[in-house]
C-alpha cells in the first residue's frame, strides 16, 4: 500500500470518527445539557456564587428622573374648563440600593435582606436647579383632607373648608421641585398633627425615602430550585397582601426586579413585585435587542396588566370596594396610600383609555419615552438594561362643603412621573462577553466536531480525486510509450520474404505476367502455386 492510499484511509477513518461522534452530541445534547448544569448550580444566591456580590451591591448605576407637570391654567379648570399642563424635568438623582442585614435562612435555601435606597442628585443630567424651579401643581394635602371628609357631615366639611380657606390653603399650590419631593411643613398638616400626632406634619412625594428601605423582604437562593433563583418568599413577614379584593391580586409573585433565574425563554411571562406599586405585575417578550455587544430579550408590561376588568376579568380584584372600578389603564391605590385618592399609571396615561388622555391638554403618550422595559440576557438571565416608568396622579372631583371644587370636572389629575433607568457598565459588559462567548463555545462543541468532520471529508474527496487522477496519469503514460515502442519497430523494420526460395531478380520481363502473392509481417510473399 502506497504512502497516498495509506494517507486516505486514515483520512476517511478520523472523518467517520468525528462525525458519527459529533451528531450523537448533538442529538444528545451532552454538552448543552452539562452547561445549563453548570449554570443552574453556579447562579444563585449563595457566598460562593460569582452573581451573589453585584446582587448585594449592584455595580450598574441606577438614576431616577423625576418629571413635573406643571399647570397653566389653574383658575380655567376650577371654572370648569379643561387644564392644560407643561412637562417639566428632568431632575436626576443617581440611587443608591445597597443590601444589608444579609441572613441565610433554612440551610442556605432562603436568604433575608433589607434593600435601603439613598439618593444623590446629578447636576449634569437635570434641567435646572430643584431648589429654585417653582411648579404650580395639585395640593395633595388638600385633597386628601377632602377625600377624608368626604363620608363626614356636611356641616363638618363647611368648617374645614373655612379653616382652609383661612390659613390661604387652595386646591393647587406653588412649591419648588424639592419641596414637593424631599418635603414641606404643610398648614393643614400641622393642624392634624396637633390633634393626632400620629399623622406627620410634612408632606412630600419622596418624604423619608431617602436612607430607608421598602420592607424586609425574604428570597429563594436557587438551591432547591433554579426557576426559584431570586423569587420573594415574603414581604414584612406575609405572602400574600390583605389590600386588594381576590386572592389572586393580594399575591406576592415573581422577583423585585433585581435578578431573575438563567435559561429565559421567549414564551414565558415574568413577574415582578412593585412595592411602590402595592401589586405584582407581568412581563411579556417584545423582540430581540442588542446592549453593548450583548443578545438580550425584550420584556414589557402587556396591555392587559392594567386593562380594564371589562376586558380582563383578571384585573377585578383589584377594584377596592369590589366593583369600584376605573377605566383601562390605571390602577386607584388608595387602600395602600392611606386612603388618598391616588392613581397609578404609565407616563402620559401610555396604554390608557383615551379619555384620560383628552381630560389634559399637554399630554402626548409614546412607545419610547413611556413605555416600561427589561432586557435580560436570556442565558444568564441577568438584567442589561431596565426602565422602570411610572406615573403619580389624583383623583380630583366636587365635594359638597368645599366651594373651590363645585365648577371642577371629575378628573384623574397627572402630577408627576419617574424615569428609572440602569444600564450595565463596561466592566460588567465585558466579563458578560468573555462569559457567554466560554458558554457558546462549550454548548457548540459537537458542531465544531461535526464542522471538522465535514472538513476532512471535503479533504477526503480531493485526495480520492487526485489519487484518481493520478492512476489515470499513469495508465495513459503506460499506453503513450507503448505506442511509442510499436510506432519505433514500425520505422525499424524491413521488409522480410518468408519464403524459402532463392531470391529472384528484382526486375521482371515484362513478357512474365504479375503473380498474386500474401503479406506476412508486412513482407510480400508470393502465392504459392495450386
Amino acid at each position: 500500500m502506497t504512502r497516498r492510499s495509506c494517507a486516505i484511509y486514515a483520512t476517511g477513518i478520523v472523518c467517520a470518527h468525528l462525525l458519527i461522534v459529533g451528531i450523537a452530541l448533538v442529538v444528545a445534547q451532552v454538552f448543552q445539557t452539562m452547561i445549563h448544569s453548570r449554570l443552574k448550580k453556579e447562579i444563585t444566591l449563595t457566598e460562593k456564587s460569582q452573581v451573589f456580590e453585584s446582587w448585594k451591591n449592584p455595580p450598574p448605576p441606577v438614576y431616577m428622573e423625576y418629571y413635573f407637570f406643571n399647570v397653566t391654567n389653574p383658575e380655567v379648570f376650577l371654572a370648569g374648563g379643561k387644564a392644560a399642563v407643561t412637562q417639566v424635568g428632568p431632575y436626576t438623582y443617581r440611587e443608591y440600593r445597597p443590601r444589608e442585614n444579609i441572613t441565610f435562612l433554612e440551610n442556605g435555601t432562603k436568604i433575608f435582606a433589607v434593600n435601603p435606597k439613598s439618593f444623590v442628585f446629578v447636576p449634569e443630567k437635570s434641567a435646572g436647579d430643584p431648589k429654585d424651579d417653582i411648579i404650580c401643581t395639585v395640593n395633595i394635602p388638600f385633597v386628601a383632607v377632602m377625600s377624608e371628609l368626604n363620608s363626614y357631615s356636611f356641616f363638618l366639611r363647611t368648617i374645614v373648608s373655612m379653616y382652609m380657606n383661612s390659613l390661604g390653603v387652595k386646591l393647587f399650590m406653588n412649591r419648588s421641585v424639592h419641596e414637593i419631593l424631599w418635603g414641606f411643613k404643610d398648614p393643614v398638616l400641622s393642624k392634624i398633627h396637633s390633634m393626632k400626632p400620629e399623622v406627620d406634619e410634612y408632606f412630600g412625594l419622596m418624604w423619608k425615602k431617602n436612607g430607608t428601605h421598602e420592607g424586609e423582604f425574604v428570597f429563594h437562593t436557587g438551591e432547591e430550585n433554579y426557576l426559584d433563583y431570586g423569587k420573594i418568599d415574603t414581604w414584612n413577614g406575609l405572602r400574600q397582601m390583605s389590600w386588594w379584593s381576590s386572592n389572586q391580586s393580594n399575591m406576592i409573585n415573581g422577583t423585585d426586579g433585581a435578578v431573575f433565574h438563567p435559561l429565559i425563554n421567549r414564551n414565558e411571562l415574568l413577574y415582578i413585585f412593585a412595592a411602590d406599586l402595592c401589586r405584582s405585575i407581568h412581563l411579556a417578550y417584545v423582540e430581540d435587542v442588542e446592549v453593548k455587544g450583548i443578545q438580550a430579550y425584550r420584556f414589557a408590561p402587556p396591555d392587559d396588566v392594567l386593562m380594564s376588568p371589562k376586558d380582563n376579568p383578571n384585573n377585578e380584584g383589584f377594584c377596592v370596594p369590589a366593583g369600584d372600578c376605573l377605566g383601562t389603564g390605571v390602577l386607584k391605590v388608595s387602600v395602600c396610600r392611606e386612603g388618598a385618592p391616588i392613581v397609578v399609571s404609565f407616563p402620559h396615561f401610555y396604554q390608557a383609555d383615551p379619555m384620560y388622555i383628552n381630560a389634559v391638554d399637554g399630554l402626548n403618550p409614546n412607545k419610547e419615552e413611556h413605555e416600561t422595559y427589561l432586557d435580560l440576557q436570556p442565558t444568564t438571565g441577568v438584567p442589561i438594561r431596565a426602565c422602570k416608568r411610572a406615573q403619580l396622579n389624583i383623583i380630583l372631583k366636587r365635594i359638597q362643603g368645599f366651594p373651590e371644587t363645585k365648577h371642577i370636572k371629575e378628573t384623574i389629575f397627572p402630577i408627576m412621573f419617574v424615569n428609572e433607568t440602569a444600564t450595565i457598565d463596561d466592566n460588567s459588559a465585558a466579563q458578560m462577553r468573555t462569559l457567554l462567548l466560554i458558554v457558546t463555545l462549550v454548548s457548540n462543541f459537537p458542531l465544531i466536531i461535526v464542522g471538522l468532520g465535514i472538513i476532512l471529508l471535503l479533504v477526503l474527496v480531493v485526495l480520492f480525486c487526485r489519487n484518481r487522477q493520478k492512476k489515470n496519469e499513469v495508465k495513459r503514460i503506460d499506453f503513450t510509450e507503448a505506442f511509442h515502442s510499436f510506432t519505433t519497430a514500425k520505422d525499424e523494420t524491413a521488409y522480410t520474404q518468408v519464403s524459402d526460395k532463392p531470391d529472384e531478380s528484382a526486375e521482371t520481363p515484362a513478357s512474365q505476367p504479375m503473380r498474386n502473392g500474401s503479406y506476412i509481417a508486412m513482407s510480400p510473399v508470393e502465392a504459392q502455386k495450386c
